[in-house]
């Protein structure tokens, strides 16, 4: 495997719902959508392609996760009625939520083909949100499976692998396929699966 590394200063990755998130951080390692995403941006010829082509793995680090506020409104509206002034007034109910942002995130993406890996190395990413921008390293790393997959190797950290298996739980829709559920098992790979930053 060819393997391209992508680091930044922050990141963000969005949690498919708030309370889910308070509960399993799934803002700490990708789904298939959002992979699916980072492909079709490296490679636009895919735009048109449903499903995960060329990126076969991936390893994410970051060194924290720094919790920030943001104001939302909630969906249903309340409405009052006022007859004596003959008005109506809508209102949506706020609400405050915490999201995380990941702090000197790290993600490896592993090719098949060094061509592609060549391609990716070649353009930044983003995780889910635009202006979190990973820069790529010049350098492409050639590594086994086996030596990817090494528990104690050198490239710590968390992989979320699709699976419909019985340990296997939901992490969100897919917004490529439909709004199909996804599920996948989360790998966490090291002793110490966060960075330093480097």
């Amino acid at each position: 495997m060819y393997l391209v590394k992508y680091s930044g200063p922050f990141g963000y990755i969005k949690p498919w719902t708030a309370v889910r998130d308070s509960e399993t951080y799934s803002q700490q390692f990708l789904n298939p959508s959002t992979i699916e995403g980072i492909e079709k941006k490296l490679f636009p010829h895919l735009l048109n392609s449903q499903g995960i082509h060329k990126i076969k793995r991936y390893r994410l680090t970051y060194s924290a996760i720094s919790l920030q506020q943001e104001k939302t409104q909630s969906r249903g509206l309340s409405v009052k009625v006022n007859k004596k002034a003959k008005s109506i007034t809508f209102n949506r109910a706020p609400a405050v939520l915490k999201r995380g942002v990941l702090i000197n995130p790290v993600l490896y993406l592993a090719f098949d083909s060094e061509e592609d890996a060549l391609s990716a190395s070649n353009q930044h990413i983003c995780l889910c949100r635009n202006e979190d921008i990973l820069l790529p390293a010049s350098e492409i790393i050639s590594v086994s499976e086996e030596e990817f997959s090494d528990q104690k190797g050198r490239f710590p950290g968390f992989e979320l692998v699709a699976s419909t298996e019985k340990e296997a739980f939901m992490v969100g829709f897919n917004r490529f396929n439909n709004s199909e559920p996804m599920y996948g098992e989360l790998n966490i790979i090291g002793e110490n699966p966060l960075s330093d930053g480097n």
